[in-house]
């Protein structure tokens, strides 16, 4: 059994969501469904150059069949409480995935899965010690709604145990744009992180949308790896 692998890194830190500051290793997956304009991984999916950065990638060079036995070794060598599995777009590959999530789970590694919300997760990975962090795409990513809004995901994802809802936003209007979300889906808990691929535009629209977070009652989040590290691969 194979997946499709862009990078494995770490340790690290978790920089996002509800378990921000954790320490953790890192699985990137490659491929994606959507075309985010402001994707952070575009060199998982991007080979026209379709992306703010406007560069494409070759996926010669970034993607890479790795055995599933091999990725797993080479997770648990990095002795990290917790693996994060991102991309691109990790549900895509679930089903090859299963194996791997059964080691780490074995392993006594608590597994997070970082996703778009666009993909129904099978019932064998909806499991104990899996946490599914889902990232919605607002309007302001670019895909029609059509593409980046999927009822039947999204209900399925909400009726998880371990579940976040995550969501980028720039300013209030973004934030009306969940709220109607969170009606329309039922989903919860609602976190809301800045965009941002440095520091100032970072702080710059974290001052934008706090204090009506905080009314909204919701959940709010920065990104350390940016603040830490910058726009770097791989940390």
């Amino acid at each position: 059994m194979s997946i499709v692998v862009n990078e494995i890194f770490g340790p690290t830190i978790q920089g996002e969501g509800p378990s921000a500051g954790r320490q953790c290793a890192f699985l990137r997956l490659g491929g994606c469904n959507l075309s985010c304009h402001w994707c952070d991984t575009p060199y998982t999916w991007d080979w026209t150059g379709e992306s703010d950065e406007g560069i494409a990638f070759d996926p010669r060079k970034e993607l890479n069949n790795r055995d599933v036995d091999g990725v797993l070794g080479e997770l648990l060598a990095l002795g990290a409480p917790l693996v994060v599995i991102s991309g691109g777009e990790p549900l895509n590959q679930q089903r090859r995935l299963r194996p791997l999530l059964k080691g780490l789970r074995e392993a006594g590694v608590t597994v997070e899965f970082e996703t778009n919300g666009t993909v129904v997760p099978d019932d064998e990975i909806i499991t104990g010690g899996i946490r599914f962090n889902v990232s919605p795409k607002l309007s302001h990513a670019g895909d029609p709604a059509s593409k980046r809004i999927v009822p039947a995901a999204l209900r399925k994802l909400a009726q998880t145990p371990d579940v976040a809802f995550k969501f980028v936003c720039r300013n209030t209007a973004d934030l009306d744009e969940v709220a109607l979300l969170e009606r329309e889906f039922g989903i919860s808990p609602v976190w809301i992180m800045p965009e941002g691929k440095n520091a100032a535009h970072i702080s710059q629209h974290l001052s934008s949308i706090a204090d009506e977070v905080v009314r909204r009652g919701w959940n709010l989040s920065t990104r350390l790896h940016v603040l830490a590290w910058g726009d770097k691969r791989g940390i």
